[in-house]
């Protein structure tokens, strides 16, 4: 009897109040839940971790979930069992998600059918957790907000994150002439490794200089912001006549001299997926299934922990000295 009973509970990390990396606790004893209507349950083999949840956790966000809570949206696993009318997947399906009901960061999460997708075998599950939020933010960034077109130029300002580069593989693949940044000579490589044409070290004092130089009097027409508050200012330098900045990551407040924006026309843009509508998303989906199938949608993994080190990891996306790829959970 023991045994049946241990064999409905998993392990998954709870959050019971927000602050800092510490209130993530691992428990053992949390129910599996049960996949409803229109919901699959899959067995995570690996989970993303993006800077957005160590926001979620610290409690200075939009959006609190309520307490408590278990993180993550980007699983990829197997489906273990599906929900009344899901008709799309069935037990033993490699999928990867781009949000869970229940939260990723556990052995089993629950999704809703249509936030989930086939993961092909050419990709592994670690892959496969690095592509929701990361890819589908770079889509909607690039061509859903920011409008980009083929011959444009983008420059991705910390490229060598899950977000930057998706957007690097993504911009190339699209026709754009792609410029990234990154912080080690290690990351610069890997930006050009990906898809762009030439990389820059933002811990160099005259990077701007250089990116200034290179890109000459037309400056670039969209820039693809991580660190809004350090670097919005300077980025309103660096654009084209009627450039765009999309905010994609921003960790606080920054002085700025909108008469920037005047002399140019040029456009400051937000940009949020969890404001995506179903077509939206279907549309990210379809391009980048597309990308996975044609090849150029390779998602580069970086630093792996146990769910043991949740609270490391959470550390380190934040404090680590330079991005290699993406973060992810291995239950």
């Amino acid at each position: 009897i023991a045994m049946a009973a241990t064999r409905n509970v998993m392990r998954a990390v709870r959050v019971f109040e927000f602050g800092g990396p510490e209130v993530l606790k691992l428990q053992s004893d949390v129910l599996i839940p049960d996949p409803k209507e229109n919901q699959v349950l899959i067995k995570v083999h690996a989970c993303g971790v993006n800077p957005v949840e160590t926001y979620i956790r610290s409690g200075n966000y939009a959006r609190k979930p309520a307490l408590p809570y278990t993180p993550g949206s980007d699983v990829a696993g197997v489906i273990e069992s599906v929900g009344e009318h899901v008709t799309a997947f069935k037990k033993g399906d490699r999928v990867f998600t781009i949000g869970t009901i229940s939260g990723g960061y556990a052995d089993y999460a629950v999704a809703a059918a249509n936030r989930v997708f086939p993961l092909l075998d050419k990709l592994d599950f670690r892959q496969g957790a690095a592509i929701g939020i990361p890819y589908f933010t770079a889509y909607r960034a690039l061509f859903q907000k920011g409008r980009a077109k083929a011959g444009e130029s983008v420059l991705v300002h910390g490229a060598s994150g899950g977000v930057g580069i998706a957007t690097c593989q993504i911009a190339r693949a699209y026709g754009l002439k792609v410029l990234g940044t990154a912080g080690t000579e290690e990351g610069m490589n890997m930006v050009l490794r990906n898809g762009a044409h030439q990389a820059f070290n933002h811990r160099e004092a005259n990077y701007i200089d250089k990116i200034k130089e290179y890109t000459g009097m037309e400056g670039v027409d969209l820039i693809i912001e991580m660190l809004s508050n350090i670097n919005l200012a300077t980025d309103l330098q660096l654009l084209s006549y009627a450039g765009r900045v999309m905010v994609v990551g921003c960790r606080g407040p920054i002085e700025i001299n909108p008469r920037d924006t005047m002399s140019k026309e040029s456009s400051i843009i937000g940009v949020s997926l969890f404001l995506a509508t179903e077509e939206e998303r279907h549309e990210c989906a379809t391009a980048l299934l597309d990308g996975i199938e044609a090849g150029w949608l390779k998602p580069i993994v970086g630093s792996e922990y146990p769910l043991e080190k949740a609270v490391q990891a959470h550390e380190d996306i934040i404090h680590s000295s330079g991005a290699r790829g993406k973060m992810v959970l291995l239950p």
